[in-house]
């Protein structure tokens, strides 16, 4: 790949979060990326991105959902840790997409502004109802290092009991 944009890697980024049993829905890629990034891009520079991406191989549609190319798989293994700031994963998915050579032609994936705008409000819904995003991270408590609260039993010394 010769220009790499942002959008490229945050689409990389989101559907191997989205994308991990299963094949993902566009909604699930759309909260993936709000998730990693904050923001959701513009459906226009989404829709170029799925093409870009899936022209050099990287994204195939898999069960009507979207899934990685092993090759996608092998740009994605080396990243740092979940622990690291989303920066730091875009900068280096965009390094190794700079490196990427696509191995031949492969199937484009077209969508429509249309679509990507509906995944994009469905998500939006969905975190204005009573549900719970899975892809959100679970809160942090209030003080580190300390054990929760709770009784601690000692357990059992295996010893059987006289009736």
């Amino acid at each position: 790949m010769h220009l790499i944009r942002d959008v490229d890697a945050l689409l990389l980024l989101a559907m191997a979060l989205a994308s991990k049993r299963r094949p993902a829905q566009l909604a699930e890629v759309m909260a993936a990326a709000d998730l990693i990034h904050g923001s959701i891009p513009l459906d226009v520079d989404l829709a170029e991105a799925f093409l870009r991406l899936s022209s050099h191989g990287l994204i195939s549609n898999d069960d009507g959902g979207f899934r990685l190319t092993p090759d996608a798989l092998e740009i994605m293994a080396g990243l740092p840790r979940k622990k690291s700031e989303a920066a730091e994963r875009l900068s280096a998915v965009k390094e190794k997409l700079a490196g990427h050579a696509p191995k031949g032609a492969a199937a484009t994936i077209t969508l429509s502004t249309e679509q990507l705008t509906a995944a994009i409000l469905a998500h939006r819904s969905f975190l204005k109802g009573p549900g719970r995003n899975m892809l959100v991270p679970k809160p942090k408590t209030a003080v580190a290092g300390k054990p929760r609260p709770g009784q601690w039993r000692k357990p059992a010394t295996g010893g059987r009991s006289r009736v």
